[in-house]
Formats: C-alpha cells, sequence, structure tokens
C-alpha cells in the first residue's frame, strides 16, 4: 500500500511539473493593435479582427532617416514599436534607431521588460551596464561597426559615441513595450 501511495505521488509530481513547464501556443497568429477596434482586447490594446490584417499593419519605413541629434545629450532614439507597428502587438519585440551626435550620449537608463541588443552600424561606441548588488561591476566596452553588445533585462546602461563623426546603431528588444527609465541627465 505504501509503495502504491508513493508511485502515485511520483506520478502526480512528474504531471504537474509537465504541466506548469507547459508554455501553450497562442490562440492565433497574431494581434494586430487597432485603436478603434471595439471587440477584442490583447496586451491591453485593442485588435483588428485577424481576417482584416494587411501588409500595411506589419510595415514601417523610415529607419534610414538621419535624426536631429542637436540636444542636451547628443542622442536621439528612434523608436519602432506596436505605436508604429501595430502587427508586432503580442510578439514580444521591438526595436529602435539610436543616432548619436559626435562624443553623444544616451544616457544611463534601465528597461524593466526588455533585454536589449545593440549592434553599431557606423562609428565607435563605449558601453556598459552595471550588474546587481552585491558587486554592482560595470562591464563595458568599446564598439565598432559590425559589433553587437547585449544589456540584460532590467539593468542600467549606458552608450557613447566616442568619434567626432556621427554615429548610428540599431537596438532589438525582447519586448513589444521595454519601456525605458532614464537613470540621469
Amino acid at each position: 500500500m505504501a509503495s502504491q501511495i508513493l508511485l502515485l505521488t511520483t506520478l502526480l509530481a512528474i504531471t504537474c511539473s509537465l504541466v506548469v513547464a507547459f508554455e501553450p501556443s497562442p490562440l492565433q497568429d497574431f494581434y494586430v493593435a487597432n485603436a478603434t477596434s471595439l471587440v477584442l482586447r490583447v496586451n491591453g490594446l485593442p485588435c483588428l479582427e485577424s481576417k482584416l490584417a494587411t501588409a500595411e499593419h506589419f510595415f514601417f519605413s523610415g529607419l534610414h532617416i538621419p535624426r536631429n541629434t542637436s540636444n542636451p545629450v547628443g542622442g536621439k532614439v528612434t523608436p519602432v514599436n506596436v505605436a508604429q507597428i501595430p502587427g508586432l502587438n503580442t510578439l514580444g519585440i521591438s526595436l529602435a534607431r539610436i543616432d548619436y551626435a559626435p562624443m553623444g550620449v544616451i544616457q544611463p537608463h534601465t528597461h524593466p521588460r526588455a533585454t536589449e541588443i545593440l549592434t553599431v552600424l557606423k562609428g565607435k561606441l563605449s558601453v556598459g551596464f552595471v550588474t546587481s548588488s552585491p558587486e554592482n561591476k560595470l562591464i563595458s566596452k568599446v564598439l565598432k561597426k559590425g559589433d553587437v553588445f547585449v544589456f540584460p533585462v532590467g539593468l542600467d546602461h549606458h552608450q557613447q559615441n566616442l568619434g567626432s563623426e556621427t554615429a548610428i546603431a540599431l537596438s532589438s528588444l525582447s519586448s513589444q513595450n521595454p519601456e525605458v527609465y532614464i537613470i540621469s541627465n
């Protein structure tokens, strides 16, 4: 009797761990954000019926356009998220173009919901992040064109153009809404 209870308990534990580890598939392929829809809300956004989706819901043009960096920090971020591409809703990704004036910075900030992968397209950048307690260690590197650096989710990080010419980077984020909190100016 004791062995049967042990066997039943073991099977139940295995079954429960499989259920907890299971990640269900989405109910449909995509949920295009649509401010005028009253039918369905996913991720807090009203959604278009999928049969009404077009290529325009999954498209953005303009990342090739240089941005104005004549501001106090000398940096400009051009986001491409669900606000620009409604088809990104529920897909868990976004990106941004970052333009840097000579010696321009993207001041220390954090994304509480996303890991960021930064790819340098032009110029030379000093980048880094600070690890969590207890060490609070700075991990930094100088990047040049074609280099890639990862900023783990939620950690304070920064970027600075080290060159005398403009620099450009592409930032990919693991959330449709990574949020950004500026640590300091």
